[in-house]
């Protein structure tokens, strides 16, 4: 409780609410919850409670996440929660230096927070044992499945014992994610936290209708005109790269985050993304799977995103933790199907602006009264 009162964790959130109690009585936990509903609380504070009555030495519990940002920052929860430094923490992943990892799993850690590829490949060199897992948690299943870690998460279930517990979080309970369900929980305490598929409502849905080769010009209008950090979602890495370009030579702080990117880049970027030091972050969908920063004022869709859930968690990274959040999407003609699909399926409709190459000219708060649809 010390703990958490230090970290201004005051009153928990719907998806805490819901899942932490069951969790403490030792029950199997099916969540459907989105990022920034506080779901790594939701289920670090049952690992911490067991921990403390846990005896030995050597991991007692393992989560299993798709991307190597987000275990970093679970990895970071966790430190900011557990009750005594004793309850040690591995983190296993791929693209950084495996010595420290291994290092913290020979020295008895409690925690193991990992992506299935590395720890698989420790699993095949005898370097982990899983024998004594009272807990694992699946967060973003969903996620790890697109991913194709289906497989490896089922050769690492398969050396964990047979009576344990499973937490298992996804942001839909489609198809091969119900068979997951299936395989490894028993009569789980079922959480459904707010529409699996729909942005949250404290953020505002803008669109802007502008020509293609406008899009950069309006970008930095809306700069100018607006204030906090934004973070601008590109399709591909050529375009997280121009995108990012051309906003430094124009005088603006911005860096770029993106696959080809080592990871000792990408933790720089979204540390100076998310310390101030850059007001701009451009990204692209597959490496901005694992952002999680507090305060993102705004969300662009500088391109169309490829799928609907990619726009919904596009959007969701911004108006957090019930802040308020503004989401853009620029559309230009030929994008005008991709929007309305959009609309469709997440059954809403966003405020329409009309850009003409003259309203760049003038403080985008005429423009939009000017050209609201």
């Amino acid at each position: 409780m010390a703990r958490l009162d230090a970290n201004k964790f005051e009153t928990p959130t719907p998806v805490q609410a819901a899942a932490i109690p069951p969790a403490l009585e030792g029950r199997d936990v099916l969540a459907t919850a989105q990022t920034g509903t506080g779901k790594t609380l939701s289920y670090l504070i049952p690992i911490v409670e067991m921990m403390q009555k846990a005896e030995g030495r050597g991991a007692v519990a393992l989560i299993l996440l798709p991307t190597r940002e987000l275990a970093m920052q679970v990895e970071q929860s966790f430190k900011m929660v557990r009750s005594t430094s004793q309850q040690s923490v591995a983190l296993v992943v791929g693209g950084m230096a495996e010595r420290p990892q291994i290092e913290a799993i020979r020295r008895g850690a409690r925690l193991i927070v990992a992506t299935p590829g590395r720890l698989e490949d420790y699993l095949k060199r005898k370097m982990v044992r899983l024998d004594q897992i009272k807990i694992l948690v699946l967060d973003e299943v969903d996620r790890m499945l697109d991913m194709g870690f289906q497989p490896a998460i089922q050769r690492i279930a398969a050396m964990l014992p047979e009576v344990r517990q499973t937490l298992c979080y996804s942001a839909t309970l489609e198809g091969a994610i119900q068979d997951v369900a299936r395989k490894y929980l028993k009569n789980p305490a079922r959480i459904e936290i707010g529409s699996v598929l729909k942005p949250a409502e404290n953020v505002e849905l803008r669109t802007f209708e502008v020509e293609a080769d406008k899009k950069q010009e309006l970008l930095e209008h809306l700069l100018e005109a607006e204030e906090g950090s934004f973070l601008v979602f590109v399709r591909t890495k050529h375009g997280a790269d121009r995108v990012a370009r051309r906003l430094v030579r124009s005088g603006w702080s911005a860096t770029q985050i993106h696959g080809d990117r080592s990871q000792a880049q990408r933790n720089a970027a979204l540390r100076s993304f998310s310390t101030g030091h850059h007001r701009v972050l451009v990204a692209t969908d597959v490496a901005a799977r694992g952002i999680d920063v507090a305060n993102v004022a705004q969300v662009i869709n500088f391109d169309m995103p490829k799928m609907v859930e990619d726009f919904v968690h596009r959007v969701g990274r911004t108006g957090r933790a019930s802040a308020h959040g503004i989401a853009s999407t620029f559309a230009s003609p030929a994008e005008r199907g991709d929007l309305r699909k959009i609309e469709r399926t997440l059954s809403l409709q966003m405020k329409r602006f009309r850009v003409r190459s003259a309203d760049l000219a003038v403080p985008p708060a005429e423009a939009a009264a000017a050209t609201a649809a």
